[in-house]
């Protein structure tokens, strides 16, 4: 075994290690609720815009881009572009790809920004919802002949509206893939962090996949994601498309 070998097998050692402790979980989900009420996730940004990501996240979408090389990243959920922009520098820095944002509300402030923003050569943005028909079949005609597809699903977080979007957007993923679910962390944390929102615990993104894995054998959960990276706001969300 050469050096390079050995220091795969210490990180993958590290990473199952990591995935027993079950204490350190709990702290990180306390953690989480913790600096949930100063907005955590709101307070960055990429290349200017905000991102409204975790970091950690963000680290470990940048290994799945590099390690999957794709023609094409597919996100619902626009916000202020900041996922946008994000994947299309990580495209840029492979060399290929395009990047395709689903909102049902873009608006102009945001859109200003995104369209003037030196990434937007790599993006393409749909105005409609996700689960609307119309939309998927734009979509599906817009991912032709594209061989490597990544999706990031992070537009409205009810159990029904995620749901849908698997059923509508998985299949578009190719083989050694991942179709990403956001904010399956709302299953995890107390019902008072979501009274002013639809989705609360029992209804959520992780119920959401929960449900999708029971008809789907073409997916698994890559826990060695939720594993390696520990505060993530997509626990149970990383999802390989294995066959």
């Amino acid at each position: 075994m050469n050096e390079i070998q050995q220091f795969k097998q210490e990180v993958a050692q590290n990473i199952e290690s990591l995935g027993k402790d079950k204490k350190n979980k709990e702290k990180s989900i306390e953690w989480l609720c913790q600096v949930s009420q100063y907005n955590y996730a709101y307070n960055f940004t990429w290349m200017g815009r905000p991102i409204i990501q975790a970091p950690q996240d963000l680290v470990a979408l940048q290994e799945i881009i590099y390690e999957v090389q794709p023609d094409l990243i597919i996100e619902t959920g626009i916000a202020h572009g900041g996922s946008l922009i994000f994947y299309a520098s990580m495209l840029e820095l492979i060399g290929k790809g395009e990047v395709l944002g689903l909102d049902i509300d873009i608006r102009n402030h945001n859109y200003e920004e995104i369209i003037n923003h030196p990434m937007y050569k790599r993006i393409t943005m749909i105005e409609g919802s996700s689960i609307d028909e119309k939309i998927a079949e734009k979509v599906k005609t817009f991912a032709k002949g594209k061989k490597k597809i990544l999706v990031s699903l992070d537009s409205n977080h009810t159990h029904s509206h995620v749901l849908k979007e698997l059923q509508l957007y998985a299949d578009l993923v190719s083989v050694g893939s991942y179709c990403v679910v956001f904010d399956t962390l709302i299953e995890d944390i107390p019902k008072e962090f979501y009274d002013d929102r639809e989705w609360e615990p029992n209804n959520n993104p992780k119920t959401a996949v929960w449900e999708f894995l029971k008809g789907n054998k073409n997916f698994k959960i890559d826990k060695s994601i939720d594993y390696k990276i520990q505060i993530s706001a997509a626990p149970d969300g990383y999802l390989k498309r294995i066959h």
